[in-house]
């Protein structure tokens, strides 16, 4: 029997877990921050370092494969995806390039790509896009390319630093928001992530989905269309699949994102590829070469049955056999997420009621008392989420908005304003 061999980049356990269920050995590279015991046993070896620092990385991994002898490398979290293709082409193992997964990272090099490209159906997928370094340039984006448009990180994630500007009087402002987030100690992932360069890009109208693929050898395969839900600003508060869509709809947006990822040239494993129905048609708005977050693919598994996570891991040997088709859903899913009043958390009520409905496919509460609770300002500052499944997509989204009822996070700033009502009252 051939031994499956594999280094891992960073990531969660549960993908150890699974690549050792495959029968597949592995050398893992993790950040000290993100290192769990349990890892060392299911290891074949395991390097503890900054993986997104390239010249400590590069001898630890070409060392590592002297002695251990993988023959693909793999990551699912944002932060190794890039490195990971770094060591693949640094080693001459195949797999997602580094070009590609660089591509997906800098939301401005991948908007030139489309734009460069001499197909028209391509470059219509895209907007206008430039970098900027303070006011004066955002006052020039909006004078050529007119109002809304958005301010973004070019290479962040989880919507944070996300703004929309809806005319010249809110530069000077969204710029002052920039360094802002540019001094902030506090960001989760702070040790992978540095907010430094800055995009405006042309504001998408539009309802907004994303679309989660598995690419063979080359052929694009959609697994489901997502639909989103999202609040004032761009931070996301809920998902469902499948998408609630006209099928001459969802026709154009699976086209489009098959058009686009050949653009790009991505040709293995999974992508989760976000964009809006514009009324001139699809548009994207980034894409990655991972697996969709906020738990899109526990939402996937309760619909399709597809356990994307094991499907990255077992394409790299093709140890899961192509799909050729898009898969049917058996049923439909939808999260919901938590949220609460700034302030320290107080108590938290409900969750244990929430999780024995029978819609219930689980309950996530990421505070306790005495946490802290910020403002809602990207999708790392939500509570926690529910996520809940049923026969169609509305009845899904229906189950899961009862979750969230069920579940209060009870802050100080909740308790002193309720307080404040019944004072207010009484008088």
């Amino acid at each position: 029997m051939t031994e499956h061999k594999l280094l891992v980049v960073g990531g969660r356990i549960q993908t150890l877990r699974k690549a050792a269920a495959l029968g597949i050995r592995f050398v893992l590279i993790q950040h000290r921050d993100q290192f769990v015991p349990e890892a060392a046993r299911l290891a074949e070896a395991v390097i503890i370092a900054d993986y997104t620092d390239w010249e400590t990385t590069r001898p630890l991994v070409e060392a590592a494969h002297r002695a251990y002898g993988f023959t693909r490398v793999v990551s699912i979290t944002e932060p190794g995806l890039v490195p990971a293709a770094r060591i693949s082409d640094h080693l001459g193992l195949g797999g997602t390039t580094e070009e590609v997964a660089e591509l997906l990272r800098d939301k401005h090099a991948m908007r030139r790509r489309l734009a460069a490209s001499d197909s028209p159906e391509v470059r219509a997928l895209s907007v206008a896009a430039a970098e900027v370094d303070g006011p004066e340039d955002l006052a020039a984006f909006g004078a050529e390319h007119g109002y809304p448009f958005v301010l973004k990180p070019a290479d962040a994630t989880a919507s944070l630093g996300v703004v929309r500007i809806d005319g010249p009087a809110e530069a000077a402002g969204a710029w002052a928001g920039v360094e802002a987030l540019r001094a902030r100690t506090d960001l989760q992932w702070g040790s992978f992530f540095t907010i430094g360069r800055f995009i405006a890009e042309q504001y998408i109208p539009g309802p907004e989905y994303s679309v989660e693929t598995f690419s063979f050898a080359g052929r694009h395969i959609v697994l489901a269309v997502t639909e989103k839900l999202t609040g004032d600003g761009f931070v996301e508060l809920g998902h469902a699949l499948p998408a609630r869509l006209a099928p001459a709809d969802e026709q154009r947006i699976e086209e489009a994102v098959v058009r686009f990822l050949d653009a790009i040239g991505l040709a293995d494993g999974a992508a989760h590829t976000e964009l809006r129905l514009a009324p001139a048609g699809p548009q994207v708005i980034e894409s990655h070469n991972r697996m969709g977050g906020d738990r899109i693919f526990d939402l996937l598994d309760t619909a399709y049955g597809i356990d994307l996570e094991e499907w990255i891991v077992a394409w790299q040997f093709r140890l899961v056999p192509a799909l050729t088709a898009r898969p049917a859903a058996r049923c439909a899913a939808a999260t919901r997420f938590l949220s609460a009043q700034p302030g320290t958390v107080t108590a938290v009520h409900g969750a244990d009621r929430a999780r024995a409905l029978d819609t219930a496919v689980d309950v996530e509460v990421a505070v306790r008392p005495g946490d802290t609770v910020g403002a809602l300002r990207g999708n790392w500052d939500r509570v926690g989420q529910v996520l809940a499944s049923g026969p169609d997509t509305a009845a899904a989204v229906a189950a899961a908005e009862r979750l969230t009822a069920e579940v209060v996070v009870e802050t100080s700033a909740a308790v002193a304003a309720a307080g404040a009502v019944r004072e207010g009252a009484a008088a």
